[in-house]
């Protein structure tokens, strides 16, 4: 394995890890912006509506998303685990985990259409407004429909990025969120003959969208002749245990992991509905915009996962270290741009989501701008904290990192996050300050912990 590791450094070496994490990676980061492009439709779109709605929104928004991600786990282990058989060659340990990914995902989506259903009880017991709890239980109940395709779609996308088949993901997601676009016009606001639906209409947009995706997909993996050789459509209804246990066994920790930090942003968005309307809409604007800006690193963190579990699944180690070193540097290099543009020009990003002749436009747009500010301290935090959190999914190793993520946002995170919101009043302000705390915890301990391991490789 030395030698293969040697010979492995001399071919490739770093400028050749930067193509090589560029060309994976760029499709990747596409398609992560394309579906992020989905949700900033839909947010945009409906804060035409008005601050209410948009309001409403970011609280059935948040509840999806704390669903989807949570499920997404067992989407996301599949990636690893193709990624280390590709490496070593083994079609058919490749085709079983990409089978059972999709069992497992299907399962919990069933799991989790009650709760869904429910949401608006927690909402009001969570101290929310009746009225928004209400409109926000309406959206979701239409929304929580999507889940079944958009998990469907994560566990194929997991399986086509770890082939090195990005492209077909980048297409599929692109031509959802075109859909998505027409959809939310004309089912929002009634335009070209279509019912004026709102909030409504923003949820079937997303599940007519959310289906198309998954769609083309399976399409294309059963139809393309250099993936059909895996077969995962075939006998697709046969329980295979072992290997069920296993993506179970590294799912839970990475759904725990993600949890972690999407519940840290969907109890902000609690924390700052107990501020007011006005600033919840604004935290609905900031925290699009961030996580527009977050789907580089995403799609990076994809990247380095595929990297380092072929280069482990293959032994060559020198191959894996300069891997994880070269999608650090690129995801560093990104978010110090994506930094200074909340800095230098956060309000024409802000008025992108605002029509300036709703009554409270103003007042959303001015505290919006004070999120991005603070929003920009922890871009270069958070893009080196999910980076390292797909390495060290390409290793398999994920239970450790989820107790790092519970520790650094929940034990370190949100508790600041409320301290400074209202003891020390900062308001809304305050608790984007405590997420940028808890991210940079993550930051340095999962780091830490991805080169720790690695210089274990020799």
């Amino acid at each position: 394995m030395a030698t293969a590791a040697l010979a492995s450094q001399e071919r490739l070496p770093w400028r050749g890890h930067v193509a090589a994490t560029l060309k994976l990676g760029l499709p990747l980061i596409g398609a992560q912006i394309a579906q992020i492009a989905i949700a900033t439709t839909d947010t945009v779109m409906i804060g035409w509506l008005g601050a209410r709605e948009l309001a409403a929104s970011v609280l059935g928004v948040q509840g999806f998303f704390v669903a989807l991600m949570l499920g997404s786990g067992f989407a996301l282990a599949v990636m690893p685990l193709v990624a280390q058989a590709q490496g070593a060659g083994d079609v058919r340990s490749a085709r079983r985990a990409t089978r059972m990914g999709l069992w497992i995902v299907a399962l919990y989506a069933v799991v989790m259409m009650l709760p869904l259903w429910n949401f608006e009880a927690l909402l009001v017991a969570l101290g929310q407004d009746p009225h928004l709890s209400a409109q926000a239980a309406d959206y979701l109940r239409i929304m929580q429909w999507s889940l079944f395709p958009a998990l469907f779609t994560f566990t194929l996308r997991s399986f086509l990025s770890a082939i090195e088949r990005p492209r077909m993901v980048l297409v599929a997601t692109v031509l959802a969120a075109v859909l998505n676009g027409f959809a939310n016009y004309a089912l929002i606001f009634g335009n070209w003959g279509a019912p004026a639906l709102g909030l409504r209409g923003a949820a079937i947009a997303s599940v007519l969208s959310s289906t198309l995706s998954f769609t083309l997909l399976w399409a294309y993996a059963m139809w393309t002749p250099a993936i059909r050789r895996f077969e995962i459509h075939v006998r697709l209804w046969r329980a295979d245990w072992p290997v069920f246990g296993e993506v179970l066994h590294l799912g839970w920790p990475i759904s725990l992991t993600i949890i972690a930090e999407v519940a840290l942003f969907a109890a902000a968005s609690i924390l700052i509905g107990w501020v007011g309307p006005v600033a919840l809409a604004a935290h609905g604007i900031a925290l699009q915009l961030a996580s527009l800006a977050f789907m580089v690193p995403l799609g990076l963190s994809s990247a380095a996962t595929i990297r380092v579990g072929r280069a482990l699944g293959a032994g060559e180690y020198v191959d894996l270290r300069r891997a994880a070193v070269s999608v650090l540097i690129l995801a560093v290099a990104f978010m110090a741009l994506s930094a200074t543009a909340f800095l230098a020009v956060p309000e024409p990003l802000t008025w992108l989501f605002l029509d300036a002749a709703k009554p409270d436009a103003a007042q959303v747009a001015a505290y919006a701008v004070g999120l991005l500010a603070v929003a920009a301290t922890f871009q270069l935090v958070d893009g080196v904290q999910v980076v390292a959190t797909g390495l060290l999914r390409g290793l398999k190793d994920t239970r450790v990192p989820m107790t790092i993520a519970v520790f650094s946002y929940w034990v370190a995170g949100m508790p600041l996050a409320y301290v400074l919101a209202f003891p020390a009043g900062l308001g809304g302000v305050g608790v984007w300050f405590g997420l940028a705390a808890g991210l940079a915890f993550a930051a340095v301990l999962l780091t830490a912990r991805f080169f720790w391991k690695a210089a274990r490789y020799h």
